[in-house]
């Protein structure tokens, strides 16, 4: 393994982990919130206060 490490230097390999790991998890957030289903934001303003919610009678 110690050979692996001449060849690369570690402190490049783990800034480039790193980084690829920071852009893939953008990637999965863009696409989570380009979705209906997950896009949470989108929802913020639409809730009702607690105060005005009628109570539910069965």
């Amino acid at each position: 393994m110690f050979r692996l490490w001449q060849m690369y230097d570690p402190r490049g390999a783990l800034i480039g982990l790193f980084v690829f790991l920071f852009v893939l998890a953008l990637l999965i957030h863009a696409i989570l919130l380009s979705s209906e289903r997950y896009n949470f934001l989108a929802d913020v303003g639409s809730a009702e206060p607690a105060g005005q919610v009628a109570p539910k009678i069965d």
